[in-house]
Order: structure tokens, then sequence, then C-alpha cells
């Protein structure tokens, strides 16, 4: 049980907008760039090699699957697209947009030392890229989410967005928490200490893991785990946390990574922790030694002059039965994601009336906010329907959904874009898909801030007549 100091903190965080977040987001998910995603780019997908299957398991549909059946040259084919996907002509129009925010999607396998070869294979050579977008978002005053959306050992069956569509589900596991929380605490110092991160406000824990709190054990623990492994590492670097603060650890040190190993050894930290923070320091003093930002690492001043991240989880309610409450974890800042598709059934029947009816009165913000899961904001959500959509309910249900989502910390489109081509249907796919595709359309408006029709929600407020 949290002691009251803590729960006093948390409360003062939750009525407060956290350093570097944007005092509401408007954002977009770079989705299908680091971790690719087939759906959203079929023509491509099949030009570089891949194939399309009603089940992703059974073809080569997924990041690892392409690196098993082209191993000479996945890396050469990956960065073709890495470098096509997303460019600096993207950033101008998000930022033209009035974007504030972006969540970039990331596999484990962004930090290559934790790919276990060649049990596990995926493509090499993102991170380069990673740095070079991030550079671009800060310069054009992005902030940005670095989100672990794939996981090792995969935390949630047959999707492609976990780079390896499978049943054999292992991330729940202490040995791949472990691995989770090194790719933390490399995220963690890049975050602070290269300057291409510089615009990073915070840091996904886990997307979307599997909903039923019973298939997910160990879950609760690896979140405290996860939360302290980004606060040692601030600790190290000069961040002081309340409540946190007792860990003083390699202060004197004038060497970044014998500090981080010296807190290592702190015994304030779970042994999870001192284990990922150990593991840790070969590999940033790898990846330092790759991009030439040694001295960042060795010099008397690595200590940093940003302030604390805030930590990110899926919300309480992404799971059911007894599912652990992250706000249970948080030490400083701390944000709570929501996503939310109509199109996948179970929110409301498929007509507009209900979509609409359902949306306009949505509760989910608070009821997070009584669990303690405050600020929430809408991390995924896009315009595609169950029914035949006219471009009369697109400017609706577009208008609707920001409406709601804005009650809380905000909202990030799921995706900036997706290709459009003969195996889309043209724009069938990116109209309700691609943010930029349905800003050219007038779905969305020129001012993220603004709706189409203010008054979209006045007919169905407090109206549940439709909903499921």
């Amino acid at each position: 049980m949290r002691s009251l100091l803590v729960g006093t903190w948390l409360a003062l965080l939750s009525s407060r907008v956290f350093a570097g977040m944007p005092s509401k987001i408007y954002g977009v998910n770079l989705g299908s760039w680091l971790v690719l995603e087939a759906w959203m780019l079929p023509q491509e997908w099949l030009d570089m090699g891949g194939q399309s299957c009603t089940t992703c398991s059974d073809c080569i549909a997924t990041e690892s699957s392409f690196a098993r059946a082209y191993p000479t040259t996945v890396d050469q084919t990956f960065a073709k697209h890495w470098d096509t996907w997303f460019t600096q002509d993207y950033v101008s129009q998000l930022q033209a947009a009035g974007i504030n925010t972006v969540r970039v999607p990331l596999g484990y396998w962004i930090v290559e030392a934790l790919v276990n070869r060649p049990e596990e294979m995926y493509p090499r050579g993102g991170l380069a890229y990673l740095r070079r977008g991030l550079g671009w978002l800060k310069d054009a005053g992005i902030n940005a989410i670095l989100d672990h959306h794939a996981l090792p050992g995969v935390q949630t069956p047959n999707q492609q967005f976990t780079g390896n569509c499978t049943t054999d589900i292992q991330f729940y596991t202490p040995y791949n928490y472990h691995r989770a929380l090194v790719w933390t605490a490399v995220m963690t110092t890049l975050a602070h200490m290269d300057s291409n991160f510089g615009s990073v406000f915070a840091i996904e824990a886990v997307n979307e893991p599997i909903t039923d709190a019973n298939e997910t054990p160990g879950y609760g623990t690896f979140q405290k785990n996860f939360v302290q492994t980004v606060r040692a590492v601030e600790l190290v670097l000069g961040i002081t946390i309340p409540d946190f603060s007792s860990l003083n650890v390699g202060m004197s040190s004038s060497n970044f990574t014998a500090a981080l190993g010296s807190a290592a050894g702190a015994s304030v930290l779970n042994p999870a922790v001192q284990a990922a923070l150990t593991d840790a320091v070969p590999i940033i003093l790898e990846i330092a030694a790759e991009f030439g930002m040694q001295s960042a690492f060795t010099s008397e001043g690595f200590q940093s002059q940003r302030s604390a991240l805030t930590t990110n989880f899926m919300d309480i309610n992404w799971q059911y039965d007894n599912p652990p409450n992250p706000a249970n974890a948080a030490i400083g800042p701390q944000g709570y994601d929501n996503h939310l598709y109509y199109s996948y059934g179970g929110v409301a029947n498929a007509t507009p009336e209900a979509y609409l009816t359902s949306v306009c009165n949505l509760n989910r913000i608070q009821a997070d906010a009584a669990l303690g899961d405050n600020p929430l904001w809408f991390g995924e959500w896009g315009l595609p329907t169950q029914f035949d959509a006219t471009d009369e309910f697109l400017y609706q249900w577009a208008d609707a959904q920001k409406y709601a989502y804005s009650q809380g910390a905000g909202w990030i489109f799921w995706n900036f874009k997706t290709e459009i081509s003969d195996l889309t249907n043209g724009t069938a796919l990116a109209r309700q898909w691609s943010y930029l595709e349905a800003l050219k359309m007038g779905f969305f408006t020129q001012d993220p801030a603004q709706l189409n029709d203010p008054n979209v929600c006045a007919p169905y407020i407090n109206s549940t007549s439709s909903s499921s």
C-alpha cells in the first residue's frame, strides 16, 4: 500500500500539467514507420517482398517473418522503408496542421542488443532513423511519446503490431519483463542525453497488453519496476523526484555509465530494477560509440537539464477481472492512455445515431479519474465504422470524437497516413485512417482544437436510447 505522502503527491500531480506535456494534446501516431503493419501499406509490403494472408501467422506478414525469409537483405529493404515512410516533409505537414504531439510506436528490437539471434529475427538499423526523425520533430516544436509498441516475447496474440504474429505469448515472464526494463533504461537515458530526443516527454510501458488480467501474471509488479527504472536513471542524472530522493547514488562520478552502474547496487531499488540497470550499461556504451556520443557519457557535466519524463501506461480500465492499477506505480509525473475503435464492435450498435450517442456521452475519463488514472489521453482512435459511412457522417464522427476525447488530456489519431494505391481502393482506406488525408477531405479542421460543428453533440448528450 502506498504511503500517505505518496498519495498526497499523486493528488497534487493530477491537478497540474507536467513539464513538457502540452496543456492539451492534439496528436497523431507514426504507425507503420518503425513497427510496420502491412495492412496500412499493402502494395508497398508486396513490393518489399512481403505477403498477404487472412491470418497473419500464415505468411510473411510481420517484421519477424520478413527477417526470417530474407536474412541477407532485410536491413537494406527496411532502411528504404524507414527513409521514405516518414520524412521531413511529413513533419512540415503535421506542423502546418497544428499537431503538437506524435506517438512513436517502437519495437524492442530498436535496441538491437536485446534481440536473441538467431531465435529472434528483426531488421537492424532503426535507431538511426528514430534519432533523425526525433530531431526533425524537435526542430518543429512537436512533442513526442516513445511507445513500447512491440514487446519482447510478444504481449498480445495474432497482431501485426507486435512484430511477430503468434499465439505463443511470452512477454509476461521474468525474462522478458527484464528485457523490457533494460529497454526502458536505455530509452530513458537517450531521452535525457541525446539532443535528438529533446522533444520526448513520455515513455509508454506497454502498448495494448492482453485485456484479461488473468493472462498477464506479474504485470502489476512490472508497472512498478518500469517507473522505478525511469526514476533511477533520472536521479543519477540529477533529476530529483519527491519520495524517491533517498536514492543518492553515483552523483560524485564524472562518468554517467559508472554512476548508473553504481545505482544498480542501491538497496532501495527492487532487484529487477537493479538487474536492468546493470545490463543497460554496456548497451548504452555501445550505442554511444555507434553514434559518436561517448563524450556525453564520460564528461563531468552529464547531469540532465530536462525535467522528469512522464511515465505512461494503458489505463486500468483497458483490462478486466481485477487488473493492477498503474496509478499505484506512480512516482512523479504519470499519464494514462486509452484506445477506442468503434469499428471493432462492442462499443455501440452499428448505426450513426448509436455511435454519436455513445461517444457524446463517453464516461471513460471520469471512470479512470475516480481510480486515480488521470490525466488520460486517447492514444489511438480512428474514423472507421461498422457500416458504410457517408462523408456527411464522417464530418460528424470526427467532430464528436474530438469533442469527447478533448474532455481529457487530449487525443492522438491513428494514423498520420496510410498508403493510397489500387490495393486500398484509392483513398478508401486513407479517408478513415489517415489524418492528413482526412484533413484534406475536410473531416478534420485546419486548427485541431476547433470543430466543424461545435454543437455536434448537443442532440445526443444525455441520450442513451441507441447505445449498446
